[in-house]
């Protein structure tokens, strides 16, 4: 169960859906769900319902929306494909801390209006590029978010970059779960080793863990790097993430 719609936000109109269980009666407990570089698309519209039917309402917004609304990435092509590639990385680029943050305030204020969503604490997942706003997300709204994930997060610690998540962690108040890809090569071990030295050093209750033979986007059912197994593993973590959490 899915519905459209348009949330107001500093830099423009975030067009998101929000998702629910068919079976569900009343407020839920709000779950904000970032896709990975490719934006909106079939899989990841499969993957928001799959979090929704445990019993939660998804928030699922396009965070391209200052460049184009809807899927960015043409039926028949991928972001594989060398001109898709660059039009991906060129809205990326406009995805900066800054502009994150703008995002985060309309989502919440979206939360706190929309029926589905139940009063009270959150949860936040992301996936390659946006493990790391997760991350940001559950840093800067300490007061709500009890539950962040990331999943084969990308360039998640990165030593040269300043405005990486690993400098905020330490304002972090939830949990939180990394589910990191041990073929991976935008996340190199030298950055998870520093992201788990800057989160243990703040003392958040987190969990690394590594799932043997996946590769970079192993949750995602339309890429070839896509891994069943690996991608059930991650349901069953962000679901008991959620449910001790939420």
């Amino acid at each position: 169960m899915s519905r459209a719609i348009e949330i107001p936000a500093a830099d423009g109109i975030i067009d998101a859906h929000v998702f629910t269980p068919g079976s569900a009666e009343g407020p839920l407990p709000a779950v904000v769900l970032f896709t990975d570089i490719g934006g909106l698309r079939p899989c990841y519209h499969e993957k928001a319902q799959q979090i929704a039917d445990n019993g939660y309402a998804v928030l699922m917004p396009n965070v391209y929306y200052r460049d184009a609304s809807g899927p960015v990435v043409p039926a028949g092509k991928s972001f594989r494909d060398p001109d898709v590639r660059q039009t991906l990385f060129e809205y990326a680029g406009h995805l900066t801390p800054e502009a994150q943050s703008r995002d985060f305030a309309a989502l919440l204020d979206c939360i706190d209006s929309e029926a589905e969503f139940a009063d009270g604490k959150i949860g936040v997942v992301g996936y390659c590029m946006t493990g790391a706003f997760a991350l940001r997300m559950a840093a800067e709204h300490p007061d709500c978010v009890v539950a962040a994930a990331g999943f084969h997060s990308a360039n998640l610690a990165k030593a040269d970059d300043p405005g990486s998540a690993v400098h905020l962690v330490g304002t972090i108040e939830g949990r939180v779960y990394l589910g990191h890809a041990d073929k991976d090569e935008l996340l190199s071990p030298e950055q998870i080793a520093r992201m788990d030295e800057a989160l243990a050093a703040a003392g958040v209750h987190f969990t690394t863990e590594l799932y043997k033979g996946a590769a970079h986007g192993f949750t995602a059912k339309d890429a070839p790097s896509y891994d069943a197994t690996a991608d059930a593993l991650h349901h069953k973590r962000l679901a008991m993430l959620l449910e001790e959490t939420l």
